[in-house]
């Protein structure tokens, strides 16, 4: 569970800062991702994000990105006999890509109940949803995202979280930060990857 929390901060920071960059308070900020909670989307969100937004813009391209939960829930769904109704919805909420991975390994090697899940599931969707508010109230005081090569950071991450996990988009910001010119964000973010590889493959 530690590697994917560590994994997903950053990318979590990133997002809150952008956010309040194109004009999102720290309440909207949370609110975003306590109800989509899904980093892909949000990111193509912002990527399209204007004043008034569009809502239907918005909603297509959420629902584009994110059509393969569908068939994650579809698959995982089969496997929680010991989940009731409105637990097994519940789980459906919190499902991403990166849960849905652990949670089928883990219906294979033994049953899967609600407490494992939630185990899983509840500290990866919180440390999302409070990334996403420290970035926001950092973000507050860094202006002109172009300044800061924010912009190009968006066009980095955007497409690379949507096909790829936190590690993978992890990299794409170390990437992007040395290209940006912020070496200490950029080494901060290369450690992070270091240790979620090395707790994942190597224990």
């Amino acid at each position: 569970m530690a590697p994917l929390i560590v994994a997903v901060m950053p990318i979590g920071l990133v997002f809150g800062a952008v956010a309040a960059t194109k004009g999102l308070s720290s309440l909207e900020v949370v609110m975003m991702s306590a109800l989509v909670f899904a980093g892909g989307s949000q990111f193509v969100a912002l990527d399209i994000w204007t004043h008034p937004a569009s809502w239907a813009a918005l909603g297509f391209s959420a629902l584009l990105v994110n059509i393969r939960h569908l068939l994650m829930s579809a698959s995982i769904g089969t496997k929680m006999p010991a989940f009731s109704g409105p637990a097994r919805y519940a789980a459906m909420l919190l499902l991403a890509d990166e849960i849905w991975a652990m949670a089928e390994v883990r219906a294979g090697e033994s049953r899967l109940t609600p407490a494992w899940y939630a185990g899983l599931a509840v500290p990866f969707y919180l440390a999302w949803v409070l990334a996403g508010l420290a970035g926001s109230l950092a973000g507050a005081f860094l202006g002109d995202p172009k300044a800061l090569g924010l912009d190009f950071l968006m066009a980095v991450i955007a497409p690379t979280a949507l096909v790829t996990g936190p590690a993978e988009t992890l990299a794409a910001l170390a990437t992007a930060l040395v290209a940006t010119r912020l070496p200490l964000l950029a080494a901060v973010a290369a450690g992070v990857i270091v240790v979620a590889v090395a707790r994942v493959f190597v224990g």
